[in-house]
């Protein structure tokens, strides 16, 4: 299966921005989306953005469009999150798995995430 690395979160003012990435080493063929996701305190676990790996065709939930970029490098197996104009709602553990929006919930090998604060 493969293995995912989630790097780059961190303490922020409202307003500014962050770049997460998303690092993917072992069986990495055969996924055709990598999603990003994130997990606030007492809350479940919800999808943000994902992206085709072929193609590049990307998705977003409505509270970030505008505001947040997926991207990915195929030559380096890593997808990155561009977050920009952060609330304090954004504030969450942010992970990233072979998944899309439709099909996270029963994926079960979610890594540690990265921690993003966002404060007002």
């Amino acid at each position: 299966q493969v293995q995912l690395v989630e790097s780059g979160g961190g303490l922020v003012q409202a307003g500014g921005s962050l770049r997460l990435s998303c690092a993917a080493s072992g069986r990495t063929s055969g996924y055709y989306y990598m999603g990003w996701f994130r997990q606030a305190p007492g809350k479940e676990r919800e999808f943000v953005a994902a992206i085709r790996w072929i193609g590049g065709a990307t998705y977003y939930t409505d509270s970030v469009k505008g505001r947040f970029t997926i991207s990915r490098d195929t030559s380096k197996n890593t997808v990155y999150l561009q977050m920009n104009s952060l609330k304090p709602e954004d504030t969450a553990v942010y992970y990233c798995a072979p998944r899309a929006e439709w099909d996270y919930r029963a994926y079960n090998y979610w890594g540690q995430g990265t921690q993003v604060t966002v404060s007002s």
